[in-house]
């Protein structure tokens, strides 16, 4: 004897399921700015011991580029500043998903004790 469970119920089982994926689908796209990141402070690191007059080349795409210190540390610190920005905005988008996760799990929790207790 098994009982069918309501279509709410089913609904709410959907959403915790495409939530779940949501939260991992961030997590991995958080991970990956993390990464490119510390590459970032790696180069800047790396950048600050030269001498200013060190020939550097860019990398974009398959081409080497000679450029300046000075350029690349500038379009290090900037790209360093948007992903800072993009990490601060997915933790945030990270805590409120976690939150509505939560809330879900304990009304799903609530609404299994009632089917299989009280019907």
């Amino acid at each position: 004897m098994s009982k069918q469970l309501p279509p709410q119920l089913q609904n709410q089982l959907i959403r915790l399921q495409e939530q779940q994926e949501q939260y991992k689908a961030l997590l991995l796209r958080k991970q990956q700015f993390e990464m490119e990141l510390k590459e970032i402070e790696r180069a800047l690191q790396e950048c600050s011991n030269l001498p200013e007059d060190t020939t550097i080349y860019k990398s974009v795409g398959t081409l080497l580029f000679k450029t300046e210190k000075n350029k690349v540390i500038s379009e290090l610190n900037e790209r360093k500043e948007e992903l800072d920005l993009r990490i601060k905005t997915i933790e945030k988008q990270e805590q409120r998903l976690r939150q509505q996760l939560e809330e879900l799990r304990k009304s799903i929790q609530a609404s299994l004790s009632g089917t299989f207790t009280g019907s």
